[in-house]
């Protein structure tokens, strides 16, 4: 289920005022004065800072536990250029999740490439930070569709795709569940409760409650304004109604083998859980805790409307992004394709299991081998990109709490699903 959403121009025309407002200089303005200095600079005999010759200084910014890992990859780069330039490349440690709020507060001594989650992307976009990429068709052809949209806006690639795993899947603890059991949520919870268990998944989140709404026909999108939602899991006809959906949530709620809880894999730890809906983050504590036992897979269906729906998801992906304020950007370019390329995310899966973005990267026998890599792909398949205004989170997680405490104060569920579209749509 792919779904595309409009452009952000509201926040289009904020983020240039922003910019505007701060005296900031366009990306083709920094070009052109980078261009004069270094005309001025060679003419004087001294060192030059082009992106032919010379030194190159570039800075670069990812989560701290992947700093080894790329630093090594960065090595590697420099040495295949060293009979070209003499570059440095200073990695820092800037968390991807922080990366759009870090930069925008001053993007003319922000990093030349940084690493993002595709949801900053619009705003980086938008804010003139990331600018069209070159040799996007190549970049394209080389990465998964979805990769290749999460990147992307109105068609055109603003970012190079580093990985395809940053959503959620199912883990399970194979000593319990067979593969046929974990199909449905109504099997897992029957188990789980048998023996005294819990399938934990977070409802205080509106990032997983999308998995109950988004594979029923109902819909929840950004508006063209970038900024406003539009969202009709109200509504009261159709083959599946938002009242289907709050029922089957509130089954599900009063079922004893049911944990909400934000900490899955801390319940997984700690042997309350057999079976937990998360990520690729958590891969290393569900190893540890379920040992030969491990397992992952997709989403389960679940029941609603009285026939099993298979849950959906927020998809998401990693990408590279490269300043547009660089004074060395062309070296930036090329610092970005080679990290996101094919070798380079082949490492990033052996060393540090993060699902590639890379066609033949991903469809390896390593990847196939790997069940929560395998299960993050397949998972996708049932995905959409996180493209929401901020109205959406704060209602979503108050109907979340609410239904998994079982509706304590037996509102009539209509009413409560026209509370929470009214504040999602404010």
């Amino acid at each position: 289920m792919k779904k595309r959403f409009g452009f952000i121009l509201a926040i289009s025309v904020l983020a240039s005022a922003y910019l505007a407002g701060c005296g900031k200089k366009s990306a083709d303005e920094m070009q052109k004065t980078d261009d004069a200095s270094q005309t001025e600079t060679d003419s004087e005999g001294g060192e030059t800072t082009g992106t032919d010759s010379g030194n190159v200084n570039l800075r670069f910014w990812c989560d701290e536990d992947e700093m080894a890992l790329f630093q090594e990859q960065i090595d590697a780069f420099v040495s295949d250029h060293k009979s070209e330039v003499t570059m440095k490349v200073e990695c820092e440690p800037i968390a991807a999740s922080e990366c759009k709020d870090v930069l925008l507060a001053d993007v003319n001594n922000g990093a030349d490439v940084f690493c993002l989650p595709d949801d900053q992307l619009l705003t980086m976009v938008s804010s003139g930070v990331l600018e069209e990429i070159t040799n996007a068709d190549t970049i394209a052809a080389a990465n998964l569709e979805g990769a290749v949209e999460a990147a992307s806006v109105d068609g055109k690639m603003y970012a190079y795709p580093l990985t395809a795993d940053n959503g959620y899947f199912l883990y399970y603890d194979k000593a319990y569940f067979t593969k046929q059991d974990v199909q449905t949520l109504d099997r897992i919870l029957e188990i789980c409760a048998q023996n005294g268990k819990k399938f934990a998944m977070d409802w205080s989140s509106g990032w997983y409650l999308y998995s109950f709404f988004g594979n029923t026909g109902l819909t929840l999108q950004l508006n063209e304004d970038g900024l406003t939602n539009f969202c009709d899991w109200n509504q009261a006809e159709g083959e599946i109604t938002g009242l289907d959906v709050a029922k089957g949530m509130l089954s599900i709620a009063r079922n004893p083998g049911f944990l909400n809880t934000p900490a899955a894999a801390a319940a997984v730890k700690d042997g309350a859980a057999i079976a937990a809906v998360s990520g690729v983050w958590d891969i290393a504590t569900v190893k540890q805790a379920f040992g030969e036992d491990y397992g992952a897979c997709k989403m389960p269906t679940y029941t609603c409307a009285g026939k099993q729906v298979q849950m959906s998801s927020f998809t998401g992906y990693r990408l590279l992004g490269v300043n547009a304020y660089s004074k060395q950007k062309v070296w930036a370019e090329k610092l970005a394709e080679y990290l996101s390329g094919e070798e380079s995310q082949k490492l990033r899966f052996e060393r540090a299991e993060r699902g590639p973005s890379n066609k033949n990267a991903s469809a390896s026998d390593e990847i196939s081998k790997n069940a929560a890599i395998s299960a993050a792909l397949e998972q996708a398949e049932f995905g959409v990109l996180q493209k929401v205004g901020q109205k959406y989170w704060d209602p979503i997680t108050e109907f979340g709490n609410t239904m998994a405490a079982g509706n304590p104060s037996r509102i009539p569920l209509q009413d409560l699903l026209d509370q929470m579209v009214g504040k999602i749509t404010e």
